[in-house]
């Protein structure tokens, strides 16, 4: 069993002894945290949190220890049941709310699940707050309400709330897409993309969808991450039946997989590269996305006139960029589209309506728009080190050899070579450096990650 207590909330796999694994004691023990932590930021309120789930297994079970939670401390809730992490987050700010909480462990296995944590802004916690959270849940500081201040909850559905948000936005041409008359074959892996992705595609005027695994069952059907190696139902599908592409998402819908009309991929890193290049042509600005995500968004990006900005990985850490370059959009290159004009979260409910309206617009076949885009191909790899190696310094040391190149330290080491770059980043639980490695071809991004691993070995002293 594991149970992982991060800053970005607390994961861990459905049984096992408390602390062992993600047993109903550590889901009240981290929801009474975060709720104690709230109601310590708004010490003059009543609050008020919204909840909501992916599909998998024991949701249910995981809602209802989070619901008597949170109503215990006092507060009130507005349970949204099954959704997406995107609508939880827009649900916040629309409530007014002061904070969220998404069960979901994303593209994990079935087995397991988590707490993602919001703030009131439909926002995931910093890492200073959920440091605070963290200790407090270590306490076990809470005090509880007594039994006239219980918590009052409230049911609510908000998934047409989103789709009329995407609908809306003057980038989303529903006309263009209804008249492109796209057959468009979904993967929702059985949980509330399965909802809610043939709904907003009705919605954008696509009458021909071809459903696999919509049931949000919660049993997953492959591997919930949406890699090519675990699409190829849905590639052979597209093949078999002519549609126009695939859409692929994971189970909380916050990425975006993209699958063309040969039953290639798209690709993860370009889901963000396509939506970004439709966005640019509109709306004049810079783009952000983390330090391992491919250099196409910077090409695209720096090819209409705005500036790209790299930041840290992980999405606080994305969205605290854009906001200080006043990004126009960004993301990661999982496919996790942030379009500010809806929110500050990844969000594939927008990444469609705005991909299907570029789509429709270019008149091109999904496979001639990918092939539009520069070609960069990442290799990912790792090293295990031994306990008493200091990793740090190692990073040091191998940025130190290329200082000649563009060395960014911001998030280990990344260093931009002339056709390429690799970006090397430490585990925070164990001795490893992830290698990532981006170039003109699979063999040069692999033969740039075995030289950095060369050099890793010969300043560690591995044979």
């Amino acid at each position: 069993m594991s149970l992982i207590k991060s800053i970005s909330g607390i994961r861990g796999t459905i049984g096992g002894n408390p602390g062992d694994g993600f047993s109903p004691l550590d889901v009240v023990k981290f929801a009474s945290a975060f709720g104690a932590w709230t109601k310590g930021n708004n010490p003059n309120k009543r609050c008020r949190v919204v909840i909501g789930r992916d599909a998998r297994i024991s949701g249910e079970m995981v809602e209802k220890l989070v619901l008597a939670t949170l109503q215990g401390l006092g507060m009130d809730v507005v349970n949204i049941g099954l959704s997406t992490t995107p609508t939880v987050e827009m649900a916040v700010v629309n409530e007014g709310a002061q904070a969220g909480i998404i069960l979901t462990a994303s593209h994990n296995p079935k087995e397991w699940n988590a707490l993602k944590l919001l703030n009131e802004k439909g926002e995931f916690i910093s890492g200073k707050e959920g440091l605070e959270v963290l200790n407090l849940a270590e306490r076990e500081d809470f005090c509880y309400a007594e039994v006239d201040d219980l918590g009052k909850v409230v049911e609510k559905k908000y998934f047409d709330f989103h789709i009329k948000a995407v609908l809306d936005h003057p980038l989303v041409d529903v006309k263009k897409i209804k008249a492109a008359n796209f057959k468009i074959a979904v993967d929702a892996v059985n949980s509330t993309g399965g909802i809610v992705v043939p709904q907003l595609l009705k919605a954008l005027g696509v009458r021909d969808i071809l459903e696999l695994y919509c049931e949000p069952t919660g049993h997953f059907p492959h591997n919930p991450e949406p890699l090519p190696e675990h699409l190829t139902e849905v590639a052979s599908l597209i093949r078999r039946e002519g549609a126009d592409l695939g859409i692929v998402v994971d189970p909380d819908v916050d990425r975006l997989a993209l699958v063309c009309e040969d039953g290639s991929m798209f690709g993860e890193e370009y889901t963000l590269v396509a939506v970004a290049d439709y966005v640019l042509k509109h709306k004049k600005g810079n783009t952000v996305s983390n330090l391992s995500s491919t250099r196409a968004l910077r090409d695209v990006t720096e090819a209409a006139g705005g500036n790209y900005y790299p930041s840290a990985v992980g999405e606080v850490n994305v969205v605290e960029k854009m906001k200080e370059v006043k990004a126009v959009i960004g993301g990661e290159g999982n496919g996790g589209v942030i379009f500010p004009d809806l929110h500050y979260g990844r969000d594939s409910l927008i990444g469609i309506g705005l991909f299907l309206t570029h789509l429709a617009s270019c008149k091109m076949s999904t496979r001639e728009l990918r092939d539009s885009y520069p070609n960069y191909f990442i290799s990912k790899n790792k090293i295990q080190l031994t306990p008493e190696i200091n990793v740090d310094q190692v990073l040091a040391t191998v940025g130190e050899q290329y200082a000649h190149e563009q060395v960014n330290t911001v998030d280990g080491v990344k260093i931009d070579f002339a056709q390429e770059w690799v970006h090397l980043r430490k585990s925070n639980t164990e001795p490893i450096i992830r290698i990532y490695a981006e170039s003109k071809s699979e063999e040069k991004a692999e033969a740039l990650a075995q030289q950095i691993i060369k050099d890793i070995k010969k300043v560690a002293g591995i044979q």
